[in-house]
């Protein structure tokens, strides 16, 4: 009797600690309303993925009047879905910020140009609808690039219709989103990626504080490998993840978000460049040093900044390979 309590304790305190492991929290913020590029994280909670990594995970949504960095350092949030220039430019700002994943291996980030646009050399003398963004992040790099000048600029409202208007106009915009708009109001744009141009920066990244980094570094390593499963499961299947993202963002459409998840797959935004060999969400020292040496020579970073504190390499190792 006294072997089978023995048995009896070991087994409770396995299925205790389990629960105990199964209750680690974590909140991510998101860069922007819920869409189809965010598809893999969730994915990863309407599969269970995450729960069977011993996982809470809870997506806040961003927004236009978002700021994902304060919250981030405030607290409100442990994980945030970040950008290279941003957590470079707070590693400068001397906020301890960084990077353990990187889940587009192309920054989305598109110019969109009339039918008669073929190249980017050809925006050169056009109108150029931009985001006040842009100054601090790719709008530097095009014009040390194409020889563009802010001349060209004119506000960029988040709305198509002044492009559309204007037929030697581009505009900038994600490709996944904006050129869906564009075929609704009746042009087929022409889509010029700045990643296939040699833009470096990664985007759709998993940002957290370092000492999140210090504390919970096993959670962490869970949360970086479940949402790359995601991202495969979301591949093959997408309607669990696909619903969530409709309860959050109710204005989303299935259109639209078939529309992103061809774009993905068509640009290889998640599982092309590194992510082919390497797996879903993985980085190397040469692509931060690439977005390192961009924001220098534009100006946007200074020199002595040191950009290796803003990533680490240690939990994108053996990620899941993409299956087609």
């Amino acid at each position: 009797m006294p072997t089978l309590l023995r048995h009896l304790s070991v087994l409770l305190l396995s299925l205790f600690a389990m629960q105990v492991h199964a209750a680690d929290k974590l909140v991510f913020g998101t860069n922007w309303y819920a869409q189809a590029e965010h598809g893999g994280f969730y994915q990863a909670i309407a599969t269970g993925i995450y729960k069977k990594h011993g996982l809470d995970v809870e997506i806040k949504m961003g927004g236009p009047q978002v700021s994902g960095m304060q919250i981030l350092a405030g607290g409100l949030i442990d994980l945030w879905m970040g950008y290279d220039f941003q957590t470079l430019k707070a590693i400068e700002q001397g906020v301890p910020v960084t990077t353990v994943a990187a889940f587009f291996q192309k920054d989305p980030q598109v110019m969109l140009g009339h039918p008669d646009v073929k190249r980017f050399e050809d925006l050169k003398g056009k109108t150029l609808f931009l985001g006040a963004a842009s100054d601090s992040s790719f709008w530097p790099w095009l014009k040390a690039l194409y020889g563009y000048n802010d001349s060209q600029k004119r506000p960029y409202a988040f709305t198509v219709q002044p492009f559309l208007l204007d037929k030697n106009s581009a505009q900038q915009g994600y490709v996944t989103s904006e050129p869906y708009a564009i075929e609704q109001g009746g042009v087929k744009p022409t889509i010029l990626l700045l990643a296939d141009a040699g833009y470096p920066p990664y985007a759709t990244t998993v940002v957290a504080m370092q000492k999140t980094v210090d504390i919970r570094s096993d959670a962490i390593a869970r949360f970086v490998k479940a949402t790359a499963e995601g991202w495969v499961s979301y591949f093959k299947d997408p309607a669990p993840g696909n619903a969530l993202i409709k309860r959050d963002n109710p204005k989303m459409t299935d259109a639209q978000i078939a529309y992103g998840i061809n774009k993905m797959r068509e640009f290889g935004l998640v599982d092309g460049g590194d992510a082919a060999k390497l797996g879903i969400g993985v980085m190397t020292d040469a692509r931060w040093k690439a977005t390192y040496d961009t924001m220098v020579k534009t100006g946007l970073l200074k020199p002595e900044v040191d950009y290796r504190k803003g990533y680490t390499l240690k939990y994108v190792t053996g990620l899941p390979l993409p299956t087609k």
